[in-house]
C-alpha cells in the first residue's frame, strides 16, 4: 500500500493506494506546531483500524510519497518517515525529484510542490494543452502545454479567504455558511454574500481560464480544465469552462512521481 500526504496551508489530505486505485483518504487540518510524535500519533489514529492495514504504525505501508507547501510541517514528516517508517521507501517532493514535467518559469524552485504534481497528473490523465484549477485556501490556475510542460499560472485569493475577509472587513457582514443561495439575486444579506461567493468565483473562473486557454492553443477548445481542490464543488455546477472533476488529482500525482523515483532510491 502506498501513503501519499497533500499538506496544504489549510488542510492536510491523506490517501492509501491500492495499485492505482485510492482506496482509502482522510482530511485533516495543518498545524505547523505538530511535531513528528504527535503526526505519528494522528497517523495511527486514523490507519490503526483499517481493515487493509496492521495493528503497529506502518504495517501494510510499502511507499509514502509528499508533498507540502508549509516548510516546517515537511521537515517534522521527514522525521516521521525516518523515525517511524525507517524501511520504508519514501518520496518527498522537493526540487531534484523527477516528475517528469519541465517547469518553464523564471524560477521553477519557487513553485508550489503541489501545482508541479497537479500538472504530473493532468498530463497522465488527460494530456496537454490543459489548466489546472485548484480550490484551496488561494485558487490557483496552473497552466500545462501540449508539450507537457508546466508553463505559469494565476494564483487568486480562495474562496474562504474571501468570505473571512468580508466577515472581519464588512461593518455590517458576517462569516457566512459556504452554500449555494436559491438565486444570483440574494432576498437577505446571507443569500446575498452566498451568491457573490459563488457566482463571483465561477465568473472567475470562466474569465481567467479563456485568458489562459487562448494564449495556450490556437482553438481554445482544445485545452482540457480540470477542477480539483476541497472547495472545487462549490463552483462546479456553476462554471462553464470546466471540463472535469478530479478530487484525488494530487494524490495520484504523488503516486505518479514515487513510481518515477522509487527506483532510484
Amino acid at each position: 500500500m502506498l501513503l501519499t500526504i497533500d499538506v496544504g496551508n489549510t488542510h492536510t489530505v491523506l490517501g492509501l493506494f491500492d495499485g492505482d486505485e485510492i482506496v482509502e483518504h482522510w482530511r485533516i487540518s495543518t498545524d505547523a506546531r505538530r511535531t513528528a510524535d504527535e503526526l505519528a500519533v494522528l497517523l495511527q489514529g486514523l490507519m490503526g483500524t483499517h481493515p487493509l492495514l496492521g495493528d503497529e504504525l506502518g504495517d501494510g505501508i510499502d511507499g509514502i510519497a509528499i508533498c507540502a507547501t508549509v516548510p516546517s510541517v515537511l521537515h517534522e514528516l521527514r522525521e516521521v518517515t525516518r523515525r517511524y517508517y525507517g524501511d520504508v521507501p519514501a518520496v518527498l517532493v522537493e526540487p531534484g525529484v523527477k516528475t517528469g514535467v519541465p517547469i518553464l518559469m523564471d524560477n521553477p524552485k519557487e513553485v508550489g510542490a503541489d501545482r508541479i504534481i497537479n500538472a504530473v497528473a493532468a498530463v497522465e490523465l488527460y494530456g496537454g494543452p490543459a489548466v489546472v484549477v485548484d480550490f484551496g485556501t488561494a485558487t490557483t490556475f496552473d497552466a500545462v502545454s501540449a508539450r507537457g510542460e508546466y508553463v505559469g499560472g494565476v494564483i487568486a485569493p480562495g474562496i474562504e479567504i474571501s468570505v473571512e475577509a468580508l466577515g472581519v472587513k464588512g461593518a455590517q457582514l458576517r462569516k457566512i455558511e459556504l452554500a449555494r443561495p436559491r438565486s444570483v439575486i440574494g432576498k437577505n444579506t446571507v443569500e446575498a454574500m452566498q451568491a457573490g461567493i459563488v457566482y463571483g468565483f465561477a465568473g472567475q473562473v470562466d474569465g481567467v481560464v479563456g485568458r489562459m486557454a487562448r494564449e495556450l492553443a490556437d482553438d481554445p477548445d482544445d485545452v482540457t480544465v480540470i477542477a480539483t481542490g476541497g472547495l472545487a464543488p462549490m463552483v462546479l455546477g456553476e462554471s462553464s469552462a470546466i471540463d472535469e472533476h478530479e478530487p484525488w488529482l494530487t494524490l495520484i500525482g504523488l503516486r505518479l512521481v514515487y513510481e518515477r523515483n522509487v527506483s532510484r532510491l
